[in-house]
């Protein structure tokens, strides 16, 4: 028989964040995968090595983990007063499909940084030293996200002394403002509250009915509390990933919080969304050990939260995850703002299994509707390999 060679693809392999990913510039794809569709997502799941029965992904770029299991496509943006156009895939790991249904804010904080490299930026707004304003269009939500991008000598700076909790070494910081981050299911600014209520209450068979926030921010979350579900805020990844009753049990209250939320017709469609509406549960500040070692104090942070991502809990906070848990906070009355202590916020710093993590927005009523122009948070970025992705053809 004969044997195809393998196709080659140009790709860079980068960190954002608590993430990593495999970046395309759109021009760079085969032609059937420049468009959506089925080509492009094989493609981009044989990159990654799903699906994988094993959960390893050993035969890909995947490291068989949410945070690992992502790809990104860049091109130039037509779109007024934008440099970029940023299309985000979930690869799942074990099934044959990618969730294009949401962002990453992880990953965020490297595609100014890429698409700058990548001679996908006027260089007339590239400055040699200091920092270059990125004007992205995230495809998948059709919102806007600004990265500062810091540079030196006419090239990004990824080295520095910034610290992330979650990520092993330090490196420069990339801030990220997330403009108007609430959005709908089609990314065209929908309520931040779709149910119309700051706290709902969720029946869950086979759980009980649960206090409930349910937001659309940054990525629709379903908030609920720790103690409820008979936790206490402080778990670590172990906790939870080990316990199978414990993930069904996630996996229940993120179907009937998302069909709650407009987000799938039916309970059974939730199989082929992973990727939204995350889960996460709060509570009032305490004393844990992240998963580092490193002791954190009931004093070192206003709240604690935990999140699930793609059905496991997550080793540190998705990026969107912490938007909504930013713009939640600003919101007096939602449960985020009350394990915060209640009250007008404009920044939060939340404990994770991996440490802590500040994120701000700042939030208004404009006609009875909570409104937020901006979330803000800053991640790192890094290029760990570039070069070329093969394929089997």
């Amino acid at each position: 028989m004969a044997h195809l060679p393998q196709i080659k693809v140009p790709a860079v392999y980068m960190r954002g964040g608590t993430s990593k990913g495999v970046f395309f510039r759109l021009q760079d794809l085969p032609e059937a995968a420049q468009v959506p569709g089925s080509a492009r997502d094989a493609l981009l799941m044989r990159v990654i090595g799903s699906p994988d029965p094993y959960g390893k992904q050993i035969d890909g770029m995947g490291n068989g983990t949410s945070s690992t299991s992502k790809t990104v496509i860049l091109s130039k943006s037509a779109r007024p007063d934008h440099d970029i156009d940023y299309l985000f895939g979930q690869v799942s790991i074990d099934k044959p499909f990618i969730d294009w249904s949401g962002n990453c804010g992880n990953l965020s904080a490297a595609v100014g940084p890429f698409a700058i490299a990548n001679g996908l930026i006027d260089p007339a707004r590239i400055p040699r030293d200091g920092i270059a304003t990125v004007r992205i269009w995230q495809a998948n939500i059709g919102k806007t996200i600004v990265a500062h991008v810091p540079m030196t000598d006419g090239a990004v700076q990824e080295t520095g002394d910034f610290e992330l909790d979650g990520v092993t070494f330090p490196a420069a910081e990339v801030a990220l403002e997330f403009m108007d981050p609430a959005a709908d299911e089609d990314g065209a600014g929908g309520a931040m509250f779709p149910t119309g209520n700051l706290i709902d209450e969720l029946e869950v068979p086979g759980v009980g009915t649960l206090r409930a926030t349910m937001i659309n921010a940054g990525i629709p979350t379903i908030f609920v509390e720790a103690e409820a579900i008979g936790y206490t805020g402080t778990e670590l990844q172990d906790a939870i990933n080990s316990d199978e009753k414990a993930l069904a049990k996630f996996e229940t209250i993120r179907a009937h919080g998302a069909l709650r939320m407009g987000l799938i017709e039916r309970l059974e469609d939730i199989a082929k969304r992973q990727h939204t509406p995350k889960v996460a549960f709060v509570a009032k500040p305490a004393d844990y050990v992240a998963s580092s070692g490193k002791r954190i104090g009931a004093g070192d942070v206003d709240l604690l939260v935990r999140a699930m991502s793609m059905g496991k809990l997550h080793h540190a906070m998705m990026g969107t995850a912490a938007v909504a848990i930013g713009t939640a906070a600003a919101i007096p009355g939602t449960l985020v703002n009350l394990a915060a202590g209640g009250g007008e916020k404009e920044a939060v710093r939340f404990g994770h299994p991996s440490g802590t993590l500040r994120v701000g927005a700042q939030a208004a009523l404009a006609d009875g509707q909570w409104v937020v122009k901006k979330a803000l948070m800053s991640r790192s970025a890094r290029v760990l390999m570039e070069g070329w992705v093969r394929v089997p053809g």
